[in-house]
């Protein structure tokens, strides 16, 4: 359900996936970490969010403090106004966009990790309620950062965010834009106009992006042959991971670097 772990306490350096979302600060000293096909580095009071289904792996946390926390969505997401919260302004992608954000007070953010790590150890009264609202304060300073600092206003709808979390949980199956509407208790006319508005491409090629980063995850990090990531994914997709990323899957490969 959620989870803090001081950086300097990481010792686990291999590639991680978990159905989570990872909210990394660095207080001192230099992070690296690989995060999907991205080398990202973290310094002093900076965050970085990771996605709910990406890969991660601790390149070097030496010399570094700080703190890891992740949360499932069930936790975080009591309402409508929670799940929009925590994807506000791309802190957490389903697009692949992970952002390093300068924190511009980080006494705030400190503060907060450690009052989230002493509530987990010391369980008292309603512990997960406070944790759920220091949570928020944390997203709440992260995007008042980053807007500060020049980054853009992003709104995301809620029911738009659930047509991203239904794509992301259902590869296998293969849905259709027309089964996901129905799951979804919505129209194929309704997710399309969501997705216009929010990254100007119809939902059904919003669809397609997020298979490919998913077809890439699986070719880099689970070691697969072409046929058992398309088996895997529900459909043979050679001439369409080509013609979404001009190279054919086993291009793709030869070009990774762990």
């Amino acid at each position: 359900m959620i989870n803090i772990q001081k950086i300097e306490n990481v010792t686990n350096f291999e590639p991680q996936r978990v159905k989570k979302y990872l909210f990394i600060w660095c207080s001192k000293g230099t992070i690296t970490i690989l995060v999907d096909q991205k080398l990202l580095k973290l310094t002093e009071n900076q965050v970085l969010t990771i996605t709910s289904g990406q890969y991660h792996c601790f390149k070097d946390v030496k010399n570094a403090k700080g703190y890891v926390l992740d949360f499932t969505l069930n936790y975080i997401c009591k309402t409508k106004k929670d799940i929009e919260l925590i994807f506000q302004n791309g802190l957490f992608c389903h697009f692949d966009y992970n952002e390093v954000i300068t924190i511009n007070y980080p006494k705030d953010i400190d503060r907060e990790l450690s009052k989230i790590e002493n509530e987990l150890v010391n369980k008292p009264f309603q512990y997960l309620e406070s944790i759920h609202s220091r949570i928020e304060l944390l997203l709440f300073e992260t995007n008042r950062s980053k807007i500060s600092n020049g980054g853009e206003i992003w709104k995301p709808d809620a029911l738009f965010l659930r047509f991203l979390e239904f794509v992301r949980n259902n590869f296998e199956y293969n849905y259709s834009l027309k089964n996901i509407a129905e799951q979804l208790k919505t129209s194929e006319l309704k997710l399309n106009e969501l997705a216009k508005k929010h990254t100007g491409k119809t939902a059904q090629n919003v669809i397609y992006g997020l298979l490919i980063s998913e077809a890439q995850r699986i070719l880099q990090y689970e070691n697969k042959s072409v046929k058992e990531a398309a088996y895997k994914l529900g459909f043979y997709f050679s001439k369409f991971f080509k013609n979404h990323t001009e190279m054919s899957p086993t291009e793709f490969q030869n070009t990774l670097i762990l």
